[in-house]
C-alpha cells in the first residue's frame, strides 16, 4: 500500500531528528569517556606490618591533588582479621584533602586469647565519581602477635 505524498516529508523529518539525537547522545558519551582520562588518580599503600596493640596505617595518594576541597574515596575491607576483635573498624569513605594525601589509621586490639596467629587487613579502593583508581588499588597490613620474652 502506497503512503500519501504528504506523509513522506514527516517520516523523513522523524528519521532525521532520530539520527540527530543519536549523534548528540553518541557525542556526549564519547566526551564523558574522554574526560575520564583527566580525573585525579588515587592509589594506596600500607606503612607495613604492625604488632598487635600498636597502630599501623594505610596511606592514600591522589595525583593531581584537588587544591580546593578534596574528595571522598570509597573502599572495602577484607582479610583474615576481624573488625572489633583484631582492630578498630575502618569507616568508609575516606576524605583526601587538598594535600593529595590521607591516612587511615589501623588501631590493633590486644588479643585476650593468647593466639600466636597473624591476621591480615586488606583495603581495596573502589572507583567513584570524580576520581579514578590507579595501580596499587589494594594494600595489606599483617597484624603480628606480640613478641614473648624468653626469660
Amino acid at each position: 500500500m502506497k503512503q500519501p505524498v504528504h506523509m513522506k516529508p514527516r517520516m523523513i523529518a522523524k528519521i532525521l531528528i532520530g539520527l540527530g539525537l543519536l549523534f548528540v547522545l553518541g557525542s556526549a558519551i564519547t566526551q564523558v569517556r574522554a574526560e575520564d582520562q583527566n580525573l585525579p588518580v588515587v592509589t594506596i599503600h600500607s606503612t607495613g606490618d604492625v604488632t598487635r596493640g600498636k597502630t599501623g596505617a594505610f596511606v592514600l595518594n591522589m595525583k593531581p591533588a584537588l587544591l580546593l576541597g578534596g574528595i571522598y574515596v570509597k573502599f572495602t575491607v577484607s582479610g583474615t582479621a576481624a573488625p572489633g576483635v583484631d582492630y578498630v573498624h575502618l569507616v568508609a569513605p575516606v576524605h583526601i584533602g587538598p594535600s593529595g594525601y590521607a591516612a587511615m589509621l589501623v588501631q590493633t586490639l590486644l588479643d585476650r586469647t593468647g593466639s600466636t596467629r597473624s591476621r591480615t587487613v586488606v583495603v581495596t579502593l573502589e572507583a567513584g565519581p570524580g576520581y579514578a583508581v590507579g595501580e596499587s588499588k589494594s594494600a595489606q597490613i599483617t597484624i603480628e602477635p606480640p613478641v614473648k620474652a624468653n626469660w
